[in-house]
């Protein structure tokens, strides 16, 4: 690139960049993964490691990425010349392209029951039958493949627009739409009969089952929330402004995660609570409860039963959108800044890419269902190759890049702009980077090794 584009404002910056943050972990993911945690002591624990364990890796990112306004390999080179570092830093553009293969297949089933939603398939049957609509999609042929695709055109057309007009456009429309959806759930869900319950699971703590999984889980879930160690948030910081103040807008991208997953959380427990169902319901709490749940509170009244199952998954499409967007950012700006690939040429050729794994993702609940990688179907192996490993080595690599390979100097010279800002809160988010932050990360890959 002659001249890198950059992000126009602040605003701009943290809806981007909580975009990146904001995904299915947060609507999919989080809701089952405290329902089987133990609910409140889960939260607290979540929002503890998010801001103490994981912002400082978001701020490592940052750091690195606007340092050098590169992609992962090309900044590990520039800021560590001579050394093998940018090797590492390879496998940063290559994991959010394994990450975006099997999570296409997941938005492409938001896809799937958005349609759903508007055709009223979930009024014309019987509330008892909407559950098995989720395994009978999956395991077909053609479906998945199908909606894989039409999400993966989405986020293709989106990338192609560039950083100002595709992305940062995007998410500044997509992000205030996705709050306001999912408070209209939120709200929906706290007036349902029944949903005190789900509210007191979600704020009186039971701290006897807060365990040591739990606890990895919470850390894990803090982990695979912010989009960390994918390169992600390293790729939007060399497209931020120079007077940007990295603490504000890494604050705000954290909050803005923290307070999405809890309203998410608020709309799905009191109506799961309100149901009679068991809020450790696994990964298809969403899509096998929930639309049972609208039908039946909305039993008698088809409209209102659309009406709140679109709105839903109206948001959890938004949500994976802004998501996928900044993992296939990362392999574009790696071809166009190192191989000075043309943008839309570098889109379309890792969108495709990316599109080929995923068919063989989606069909492994079906068709491909008996062949195994190490014993796991396709869409399991690199869910865990990703979600277990990759995340958390990256995420190790950008800490101990910033807390042992840079300079002191210059680490600070980057999150203070000069000694301008942040000057007084240096020195403890410099001791979070390179002591703290790694240790956390330590504990994700001893917990993967034991469980």
């Amino acid at each position: 690139m002659s001249q890198r584009e950059h992000f126009g404002s602040r605003f701009a910056v943290i809806a981007a960049m909580a975009g990146s943050a904001v995904g299915l972990g947060n609507i999919w993911r989080f809701p089952y993964i405290l329902g089987e945690n133990g609910g409140a002591a889960f939260i607290l624990v979540y929002i503890a490691a998010s801001l103490i364990l994981v912002l400082p890796i978001f701020y490592a990112e940052s750091i690195i990425g606007r340092r050098a306004r590169s992609d992962t390999y090309g900044a590990m080179k520039k800021l560590a010349p001579g050394t093998h570092w940018h090797w590492v830093g390879l496998l940063t553009v290559i994991s959010p392209l394994l990450l975006l293969s099997y999570y296409s297949v997941v938005g492409g089933w938001s896809v799937e029951y958005l349609f759903k939603s508007l055709s009223f398939s979930f009024t014309d049957v019987p509330a008892e039958e909407i559950p098995g609509f989720f395994g009978h999609f999956i395991s077909s042929p053609w479906q998945p493949v199908l909606t894989h695709t039409a999400f993966m055109a989405m986020v293709t057309g989106i990338v192609l627009g560039g950083v100002k007009k595709g992305i940062e456009k995007f998410s500044k429309v997509a992000m205030p739409l996705l709050f306001v959806l999912i408070l209209v759930i939120m709200v929906y869900s706290l007036t349902l009969p029944g949903a005190f319950k789900g509210v007191e699971y979600l704020v009186k703590p039971d701290f006897s089952r807060l365990t040591a999984d739990a606890c990895a889980a919470a850390l894990g879930q803090a982990f695979f929330s912010l989009s960390l160690g994918v390169g992600t948030i390293l790729t939007y910081s060399s497209y931020v402004k120079k007077e940007e103040n990295l603490l504000v807008s890494g604050l705000g991208t954290a909050v803005s995660d923290l307070l999405f997953a809890l309203i998410a959380a608020f709309a799905v427990m009191p109506a799961v609570f309100a149901a009679g169902i068991q809020p450790g319901g696994g990964p298809g709490l969403v899509f096998e409860t929930l639309p049972f749940i609208f039908h039946k509170m909305g039993e008698g009244m088809p409209v209102v039963t659309t009406l709140i199952s679109a709105v839903f998954f109206v948001a959890i499409l938004a949500a994976a959108l802004t998501s996928a967007i900044s993992m296939l950012e990362v392999g574009v700006t790696f071809l166009a800044d190192e191989k000075g690939m043309p943008r839309r040429r570098a889109t379309l050729l890792l969108a495709f890419l990316c599109w080929a794994v995923g068919i063989l993702c989606s069909l492994s609940f079906g068709p491909l269902a008996d062949v195994k990688v190490l014993g796991l179907s396709f869409f399991d192996f690199l869910d865990g190759l990703c979600s277990d490993w990759l995340l958390p080595l990256g995420g190790l690599v950008f800490t101990l890049f910033v807390g042992w390979k840079l300079s002191k100097a210059d680490v600070r010279d980057e999150f203070t702009n000069g000694g301008t800002v942040n000057v007084r809160l240096f020195g403890v988010v410099y001791f979070l980077m390179r002591f703290v932050a790694p240790v956390g990360i330590l504990v994700v890959f001893a917990t993967n090794l034991l469980m």
